[in-house]
């Protein structure tokens, strides 16, 4: 009789599974039933293995009572309020046989056949309670599924109506942020352009470290030496060429310094904040640069390098970063012409840059000029658009000249001339305010 209780919680999780089979709550459940149907499994191989017929009864009936009784309290469950509390019975008879046959084993032998007929019966009321229910389920189930259509329409059209939105919000958040990233495209290539040069330049300070550091360890042996000996004189005038030494060390070291600074002003995004700065420096500093960074790529490349400087000319207030950046452009515009003119022409061909600076009625000028392939007279007025470029495609952003112009003209007043003729020279003029 001890089975009725186990097969009663098992075929109550069966159905309650069922129930929920269109049901969107049945990924919540699904779990849950799986869990209780292993329970209810193995609570009845324990007890049919392990006990005897009234702890099996007391078993049966606390699994079938707490299913019931939980399932009970679950609003999802509501619907199905009376088929649920038609197990309580059951639960109710298997915990009383279990206890009595405990108890009163001599009782319960006397009145074993109407304990049986109770337990019998409950299980009969279940399965009576379950078709008269089968109307409720049928009308569960497919208000069940018109929920679902509902709320699978109404879902549907939520989402057509967020998607217009989205794309609105796109559209509107690229327009505005498309010029700050085309900005930092350009930032970057030009920062590849300068990491290169960098690398060049730093090694000749670094050289220049660790030389005297070496040779300043040696005279530090010999001064020893010398103040063990006694000889004052001598070891003073190691101590000079040790402090010469060290001098020297102090100035290349600040040399370094200069250059990874540069390279870090050069990477950060403008502040916008102008100040007093020695066009020649920069002009100077960015040539080297943009020089060592083209030959990092091609180790055959070479050309020769001309500054003319007024040394002269006064300080001018500007933006560094910005200013850097043009001059970066234009002196890697003018090493990619030379190298393109070299690779056609040969040998006898000698490359040439020129950077020149000066001042006149309250400006400086800045030229840069170069011996390349120079600039189509179709294109030159092109030259300075946006996303125009002459250089195969993935080599330049076409955002170059296009920025150049921006800083110099809007952002300090400035302007920038081309003197150009196909197939002999390029120069470039910037004319900036003092």
């Amino acid at each position: 009789m001890e089975v009725f209780s186990y097969i009663a919680a098992f075929l109550l999780v069966l159905r309650l599974r069922r129930l929920f089979k269109f049901s969107p709550l049945r990924a919540k459940w699904a779990s849950q039933f799986t869990m209780a149907t292993w329970v209810t499994i193995g609570v009845y191989i324990l007890a049919t293995s392990c006990f005897e017929s009234e702890v099996r009864f007391l078993l049966g009936g606390v699994l079938l009572g707490g299913l019931t009784f939980y399932t009970d309290k679950e609003s999802v469950f509501k619907n199905l309020s009376s088929f649920i509390k038609a197990h309580y019975p059951l639960a109710a008879a298997c915990l009383l046989a279990g206890l009595v046959q405990l108890v009163r084993p001599g009782f319960y032998d006397d009145y074993e056949s109407y304990f049986a007929f109770a337990i019998i019966g409950a299980f009969i009321w279940i399965f009576a309670r379950w078709a008269s229910t089968k109307k409720q389920r049928e009308e569960y189930n497919f208000i069940t599924q018109q929920n679902l259509m509902l709320d699978k329409l109404v879902a549907e059209r939520t989402a057509e109506l967020t998607k217009q939105k989205n794309e609105l919000q796109e559209t509107v958040a690229l327009l505005q942020t498309t010029q700050q990233q085309l900005i930092q495209s350009e930032k970057l290539a030009s920062l590849g352009e300068l990491t290169a040069g960098i690398a060049h330049e730093i090694q000749n300070p670094l050289n220049f470290v660790n030389n005297f550091s070496e040779v300043s360890m040696e005279l530090v042996d010999e001064m020893e030496e010398e103040l063990a000996k006694g000889d004052k004189e001598e070891a003073l005038a190691i101590a000079a060429d040790i402090k010469q030494n060290l001098e020297k060390i102090i100035h290349h070291g600040r040399r370094a310094d200069g250059i990874v600074k540069g390279m870090l002003q050069h990477s950060r995004a403008s502040n916008g904040i102008k100040e007093q700065i020695n066009i020649n420096t920069l002009a100077d500093e960015y040539f080297r640069l943009a020089y060592h960074g083209l030959r990092a790529k091609d180790k055959s490349f070479n050309a020769e390098l001309a500054t003319h400087f007024d040394d002269k000319i006064p300080t001018a207030s500007m933006i560094p970063q910005d200013i850097g950046r043009v001059l970066l452009n234009l002196f890697t515009n003018a090493f990619y012409a030379v190298q393109q003119k070299q690779k056609t022409i040969g040998a006898e061909y000698k490359p040439l840059v020129e950077v020149s600076t000066s001042a006149i009625k309250g400006f400086i000028l800045i030229k840069v000029k170069d011996n390349g392939t120079g600039i189509p007279d179709e294109i030159k007025d092109k030259i300075l658009q946006p996303f125009f470029t002459t250089k195969p495609t993935g080599e330049g952003t076409g955002l170059g000249l296009s920025l150049s112009y921006d800083i110099v003209v809007k952002g300090h007043g400035g302007s920038i001339d081309i003197d150009t003729k196909e197939g002999e020279y390029t120069e470039f003029t910037i004319k900036l305010p003092i």
